[in-house]
C-alpha cells in the first residue's frame, strides 16, 4: 500500500509565477523599446546624412558656378593687363584702343565694366566709355594691395558700393617688363549676380547660403542682410576655422544667428567658398513626426503589455492562493490540523530519497493514544475528538524544525518524521511529546500516549517501509510494556540488509 501511494504521488506541474510574468513583461517592453529607439536613431542618422549630402551638392554647385564666373572674368582682366604693354596703344585712337583692350573681355548683365588705373590711382581707361570721368582710387584696397605687393595675383575686395551698385571688385596688377608697377586693372561683379543665382535654387525659407573669402570675410549671404555682409568671422573667438573645414560639416549655432543648423562647406579651391545651412528643425521634421508616431504606438503597446501582465499576475496570484488553500485542505487533517496520511506518504518518500543521497539518518516517531477506544466509548466521540486535538497540539509544540512533518497517521495514531535525526535525539523529542501529553491529561482527561522510535541511514535498495515497520513494531513494544512510554526500535544489521 505504501509503495502504491508513492506511485500515485504526482509531481506538481510547473507554473509561471506572477513575479516572473511581470519581470518578463517589463524585460520584453524594455527590449522592444530599445529596438525601436535604435531604429529611430538610425532613421535620424539617415535623415542627417541625406540632408548633409543635399547641402554638399548645393554648396558644390554654387561654388562651381561662382568659381567659373570669377575665372572667366579674371581671364578678361589678364588680357587687359597683358594688352596694356603693347607699344601700339600709344599711337592708335581711343576706339581702336578699346577694341584692342576689351575685344576679348567678358560682358554680362551683372559684370561691371573693366577699368584701368595708372600708377597713381587715376582712372585712365574705362570699358564703358571713351571719355571716362576723372577719379582716383589710390586709397582703395584693391589698388594698394597690388601697388605694395608685386607678388599679388587676383585680388577680390570686400563687398562695397562700386559705381553705384553693391559689388565685389576683382583686380590685377599691371607691371612693366622689369616688374615695375604701372597700375591696376579692375572690374566688378554686382550683388545682382548672387541674387539671381540664389533665386534659381529651390531653398527652404530658413535655409542659408553664405559666400566667403579665404580670410573668412562674408561676401554674400542668403537671406540678404547688409549688416552681415563684409563681416569677418576671424574676429569671433567662438567661431574658429576648425569648426568648418573644407568639405566638412558642422551642427549647431552658426556665427551669424542663434538658429541651430546643419552647415556644409564646399571643397573647392577657388578664391571664394560656399557654406550651405539648413535648420535642424527642418532636417529632422519628417523624422520627428515618424518618431512621435512610432513612440506613441510603442507606448500604447507597452502600456497594454504591462497592464495585461498586471491583470494576469493578479489572476495568477488569486489562483495560486486558491490552489494553496485547496492543497492545504487536501493535505491537512480537518480535526487536528496536522498533515494527513496522503501528505505524510509524499514527505517521507521525498525525505527518504534525500537521506539516501546525502547519507544521513532519518527518524520516525509512531505515537498512539492509550486506551482511546475505551475513553471514546465512555465519554463519546466529541470528548474523544478533544483528546486527539490535545495530543496534536502537544506534538506541534514539540516539533519545530522546518523539515519535520507531524501527521495524523490514522484514527488515534500519529506519525512524526524527523530528517537528519539520530535515535537518541528522536527519543528526546518523543519523551517531550509524551511528557506534555501527560501534563495536559492531568487536567482531567487522563490521557497518555505510547511512542515507537526508529532511526536509520538508508542505503541503495532500501525502502522507507522498513522505517515505518520498525517504528510501528517499537510502538507495539511500548504498548505491551505498559503504555505511556517511549521505545526505540532495535534494527540489527541483518534485518537492515534484508
Amino acid at each position: 500500500m505504501l509503495s502504491g501511494s508513492r506511485d500515485t504521488t504526482a509531481r506538481r506541474p510547473w507554473r509561471i509565477s506572477a513575479k516572473l510574468l511581470i519581470i518578463s513583461s517589463v524585460v520584453t517592453v524594455i527590449g522592444f523599446s530599445a529596438i525601436c529607439v535604435n531604429v529611430m536613431l538610425d532613421m535620424r542618422h539617415g535623415e542627417e546624412a541625406l540632408a548633409r549630402q543635399t547641402l554638399e551638392n548645393l554648396a558644390t554647385s554654387i561654388d562651381a558656378d561662382i568659381s567659373r564666373n570669377i575665372e572667366i572674368y579674371d581671364l578678361s582682366l589678364k588680357a587687359v593687363a597683358s594688352n596694356m604693354m603693347l607699344p601700339e596703344l600709344a599711337t592708335v585712337s581711343k576706339p581702336i584702343r578699346h577694341l584692342i583692350l576689351f575685344d576679348h573681355a567678358t560682358t554680362a548683365r551683372h559684370f561691371g565694366a573693366i577699368q584701368v588705373f595708372d600708377a597713381d590711382g587715376r582712372l585712365t581707361i574705362d570699358a564703358s566709355t571713351l571719355d571716362p570721368q576723372p577719379e582716383n582710387r589710390a586709397d582703395e584696397d584693391y589698388f594698394r594691395i597690388h601697388r605694395d605687393n608685386p607678388e599679388a595675383a587676383l585680388f577680390i575686395s570686400r563687398p562695397m558700393l562700386f559705381r553705384g551698385a553693391y559689388s565685389i571688385v576683382l583686380s590685377r596688377r599691371i607691371s612693366d617688363t622689369d616688374g615695375g608697377f604701372l597700375g591696376v586693372v579692375a572690374g566688378s561683379i554686382r550683388f545682382g549676380y548672387f541674387h539671381e543665382l540664389f533665386e534659381r535654387l529651390s531653398l527652404g525659407p530658413n535655409d542659408t547660403i553664405t559666400v566667403l573669402k579665404r580670410d573668412r570675410t562674408i561676401m554674400m549671404r542668403r537671406p540678404f542682410d547688409l549688416d552681415v555682409i563684409g563681416r569677418n568671422l576671424g574676429t569671433q573667438q567662438e567661431w574658429k576655422p576648425d569648426n568648418l573645414k573644407a568639405g566638412g560639416s558642422y551642427t549647431g549655432k552658426g556665427p551669424v544667428d542663434v538658429t541651430p543648423r546643419l552647415y556644409v562647406r564646399s571643397s573647392g579651391s577657388g578664391p571664394l567658398f560656399v557654406v550651405a545651412g539648413k535648420p535642424l528643425d527642418t532636417v529632422f521634421e519628417l523624422w520627428q513626426k515618424e518618431a512621435l508616431r512610432i513612440g506613441a504606438v510603442v507606448l500604447v503597446l507597452s502600456l497594454f503589455v504591462l497592464g495585461s501582465a498586471i491583470v494576469l499576475a493578479r489572476e495568477i496570484g488569486r489562483r495560486a492562493d486558491a490552489e494553496s488553500k485547496l492543497e492545504e485542505m487536501a493535505t491537512t487533517d480537518a480535526l487536528t490540523g496536522l498533515r494527513n496520511r496522503r501528505k505524510f506518504d509524499q514527505v517521507i518518500d521525498m525525505e527518504w530519497r534525500r537521506a539516501m543521497r546525502q547519507r544521513m539518518q532519518v527518524a520516525l516517531l509512531m505515537i498512539d493514544a492509550d486506551h482511546f477506544k475505551a475513553y471514546n466509548d465512555t465519554f463519546g466521540h466529541q470528548a474523544g475528538d478533544q483528546v486527539l486535538v490535545g495530543i496534536a497540539i502537544c506534538i506541534s509544540d514539540s516539533v519545530g524544525r522546518a523539515g519535520d512533518c507531524a501527521a495524523r497517521y490514522g484514527g488515534e495514531e500519529f506519525a512524526v518524521l524527523l530528517p537528519n535525526t539520530s535515535a537518541a535525539d528522536a527519543f528526546k523529542i518523543a519523551e517531550t511529546i509524551r511528557t506534555k501529553v501527560l501534563g495536559w491529561s492531568e487536567g482531567g482527561t487522563g490521557s497518555t500516549v505510547s511512542c515507537g522510535i526508529a532511526s536509520l541511514a538508508p542505503t541503495a535498495g532500501m525502502d522507507w517501509a522498513i522505517l515505518v515497520a520498525a517504528a510501528d513494531k517499537a510502538l507495539y513494544a511500548a504498548k505491551a510494556g505498559g503504555r505511556n512510554q517511549s521505545v526505540v526500535a532495535s534494527l540489527p544489521k541483518l534485518s537492515l540488509v534484508a
